[in-house]
């Protein structure tokens, strides 16, 4: 049976088309990279300077030199460039990335992400998220629904904000939900799941599409 981030990166995967320009964040959202259909040819960018990227290395296979944002070995494909991070967030804030798919510690009905910080522990920082997701002209949440049954969707997020009104899309184990002028609407379900369950994990108010989906696991 898939695990919960399993069923998460590879209905992602499948939001991606020929020739998008993507960046993946740290975490689940890397794992991503493995379940791109060969059918289609996507551009991986990493904030840390480079166009080009493929999967995660295999073990005994990893070139030390060659790491993600994340400090994860990668491979690269033909034709990758390397740069440096001035040229990248240059790509990222003049609109360059098609999609951005990241995860969340909260996310609302409005589309507005915290995704940074909890308040009194210690953090690396927010990274490229802040640029990544306003920078972006798609931007995908890719979360589990609940943090020990607390909902991480919400009617309003509680932690500090990483971005406002700039999420699109949320892929959990349990859903796939788009965001909408009139708040969360949910297109697809896991088919181990009911409407009811995913309504009791969600900390909002959740319409429901009249073409509501099963998802692919």
């Amino acid at each position: 049976m898939a695990s919960a981030k399993e069923i998460i990166a590879r209905r992602a995967a499948r939001e991606l088309t020929d020739g998008n320009v993507v960046n993946l964040g740290i975490g689940l959202p890397t794992l991503v990279s493995s379940y791109v259909p060969e059918s289609v040819e996507i551009i991986l960018q990493s904030e840390n300077g480079i166009l080009g990227m493929g999967e995660l290395s295999a073990p005994c296979t990893e070139d030390r030199d060659v790491i993600n944002a994340g400090y994860q070995n990668v491979n690269i494909k033909p034709g990758a460039a390397f740069f440096d991070s001035a040229t990248s967030f240059g790509i990222i804030r003049g609109g360059h990335v098609d999609v951005t798919i990241l995860g969340a510690l909260q996310v609302d009905e409005t589309g507005t992400l915290a995704s940074h910080i909890v308040p009194g522990r210690m953090v690396s920082g927010m990274g490229g998220a802040m640029d990544l997701v306003v920078g972006s002209k798609k931007v995908i949440v890719t979360t589990t629904h609940t943090n020990k049954e607390v909902p991480k969707l919400l009617s309003r997020v509680t932690l500090p904000v990483t971005a406002k009104n700039r999420v699109n899309l949320i892929i959990t184990e349990l859903a796939v939900i788009e965001v909408t002028p009139e708040g969360f609407l949910l297109r697809e379900i896991h088919p181990d799941t009911t409407v009811e369950e995913v309504r009791r994990l969600t900390g909002a108010n959740l319409n429901v599409s009249e073409d509501l989906k099963t998802m692919e696991v």
